[in-house]
């Protein structure tokens, strides 16, 4: 499928924004020459009305449309009717509910065929990726609708053509449905992400690797997977360094209004409600015990100094 951007949301006024309407025939014809079907990006119920005029297949929501849910359900209510396919890439927050929000908005106005994308997030941590992965996401997703079809975009993950290989074979190690991946003739001179861009050329031999790739795909799963670990394990310390600030925090307030730092009552309080928690979610309760014990003992020093 040839996907290709005709209106481009820019950050700040007076960089390029697409050549709008004049550049569909472009792409129909270029998609035609060459087999292949047609997808375009649509963020209000105009471009929706100009692709279907132009008879474009595919239409999709760019990451950031998804995030707003009044956009999304406007370009829904106009869908109605419609006989096209539509893919909706995540929102740009890592908020799993919103991007289930955003499809379900679009499954509401009778579109049969519905394909998610993920193409990272932006959130305050530094990265090799110009969008963070954070796999676990759209993992989540194809937990939450079994049969929504998800497939990844490398180029928007990446922001760096050199690192475009790696984020598709971890993907498709992880089982996403297919990819999403700029191309570009002379990618020094596109006028937008021009550093993310790959040529044919580089197109064709990545392609070539990932399939070459599947000889040793259960090592490649258990690269995949040890990833999800080591950001699952990020994602506890960072939690785990909150938890040890609002400690200190209350500890100091304990000492301005004379409170003892050890209670035993809220101790037992927190221990019975969060083994409780555990069990609903399939943990060991010894092994919860035994975390929310060392957390208190922390916690507590952390009061005391």
């Amino acid at each position: 499928m040839l996907r290709a951007g005709v209106w481009k949301p820019r950050s700040k006024p007076g960089q390029f924004e697409g050549i709008g309407e004049e550049a569909l025939p472009w792409i129909k014809e270029a998609a035609k020459e060459n087999g292949l079907l047609t997808a375009v990006e649509v963020a209000k119920p105009k471009h929706v009305e100009l692709c279907l005029k132009h008879q474009i297949d595919m239409l999709w929501l760019g990451a950031r449309t998804s995030v707003n849910p009044f956009m999304v359900q406007d370009i829904a209510d106009s869908l109605k009717g419609a006989d096209i396919d539509i893919m909706v890439k995540n929102p740009v927050c890592p908020d799993l509910h919103l991007w289930i929000g955003a499809i379900q908005r679009i499954a509401q106005a009778g579109v049969r065929k519905i394909i998610a994308v993920h193409r990272g997030f932006h959130i305050n941590k530094i990265s090799k990726y110009r969008n963070v992965p954070l796999w676990s996401i759209p993992l989540q997703l194809k937990t939450e609708i079994p049969n929504l079809p998800v497939i990844c975009d490398p180029s928007h993950i990446a922001g760096n053509r050199e690192l475009i290989s790696e984020v598709a074979e971890h993907a498709l190690a992880l089982n996403m449905n297919g990819l999403m991946m700029e191309v570009h003739h002379k990618p020094e001179q596109a006028l937008t992400d021009p550093l993310q861009q790959i040529t044919p050329l580089m197109m064709t031999k990545i392609l070539a690797e990932l399939q070459n790739a599947n000889m040793q795909e259960p090592l490649k799963k258990i690269k995949a997977i040890r990833s999800l670990i080591d950001e699952s394990d990020y994602q506890m310390l960072e939690t785990l360094a909150e938890r040890m600030t609002l400690a200190k925090d209350i500890g100091k307030l304990k000492k301005m209004t004379k409170t003892g730092v050890l209670q035993a009552d809220r101790l037992n309080d927190i221990i019975a409600d969060r083994l409780n928690r555990a069990e609903q979610l399939g943990l060991s309760k010894s092994f919860v015990n035994d975390i929310m014990q060392l957390i208190h003992e922390e916690s507590v020093a952390i009061q005391s100094k």
